[in-house]
């Protein structure tokens, strides 16, 4: 019966047009092949070859013939190909660095369904500043990193976005108005500003810089969103804050809507071992659709 060897055999004698030449691509003598040829068309019950002094040919049917074995050798391939990257699939590790407010809000959906796809890859969450997620992906030392405001085309897979808002007290005097027709930049510049930087380059006072203003009366400075966001409840000040880092409770507070609105877009970058990972990609194509 044909085995995978002659169907081999065949298709290198089609390419070379010499059983010589394929005999010793595939690791076989010439008499082997020559008999296994033989073999292979007793079995077909017509030529696939003519024969000529130095030539081999192929007829009609032969060519056929050999388009069929020359996909069932890809396919072979290719299952052999996804038997190999199973193994990676089964018991792979992936590094993802991330931002807090990030990993507790665009994350945990995206990474429960990976999970059921991909049981037996573990995801190891690594939580820090915007800074430090770039260093870990420069060093190498994760797959993956959540980057704020990637560069075009630098994000595997955008995540989302998320608002810039404005926190305030609810008895604020700009509070009544803003809260339905937004607030600028400019009108909170001169405000006494609670600022946050949630471990992050970008922040209120980045975010006035950008547009060409600064913050003149700076009352308090802390690392974390929520801490702003209570002590703005306490009438200490306005403070910039990421949507999604609002705490749960907002009694005492107006959060307002930023004119025109700004947004801070999140996007997963691969470090080098990333792009080798087999797991890594298959997190990705899995986020990307």
């Amino acid at each position: 019966m044909m085995n995978l060897l002659h169907w081999r055999l065949l298709v290198a004698v089609a390419d070379a047009n010499n059983i010589s030449r394929a005999a010793e691509e595939i690791g076989m003598t010439q008499s082997g092949a020559s008999q296994a040829i033989a073999q292979l068309e007793a079995s077909l019950g017509f030529s696939v070859f003519t024969r000529e002094r130095r030539y081999i040919g192929v007829t009609a049917l032969g060519e056929q013939v050999v388009a069929h074995a020359r996909s069932m050798i890809l396919q072979l391939n290719a299952i052999r190909l996804l038997a190999d990257e199973s193994r990676e699939l089964n018991s792979g590790r992936i590094r993802l660095a991330s931002f807090p407010s990030v990993t507790s809000t665009f994350l945990p959906r995206l990474l429960r369904d990976f999970k059921r796809l991909y049981p037996g890859i573990e995801v190891v969450i690594l939580e820090g500043t915007d800074e430090e997620v770039e260093e870990w992906l420069a060093q190498d030392t994760v797959e993956l990193g959540v980057i704020m405001n990637p560069a075009p085309g630098r994000a595997k897979v955008v995540l989302g976005k998320d608002a810039w808002v404005a926190v305030m007290p609810a008895r604020h005097p700009l509070a009544g108005f803003a809260r339905t027709s937004g607030i600028t930049l400019e009108e909170l510049a001169d405000q006494p500003f609670i600022l946050a930087t949630g471990g992050c380059l970008v922040n209120g006072q980045s975010l006035m810089e950008n547009a060409g203003l600064q913050l003149t009366d700076v009352r308090v400075k802390v690392r974390d969103w929520v801490s702003a966001c209570l002590l703005a409840g306490e009438g200490l000040g306005v403070a910039l804050v990421p949507e999604s880092a609002l705490p749960e409770t907002l009694r005492g507070l107006c959060v307002v809507p930023l004119a025109p609105a700004l947004y801070r877009e999140f996007g997963l970058v691969c470090s080098p071992s990333g792009n080798a990972s087999v797991a890594t990609q298959a997190l990705l194509n899995g986020l990307g659709k």
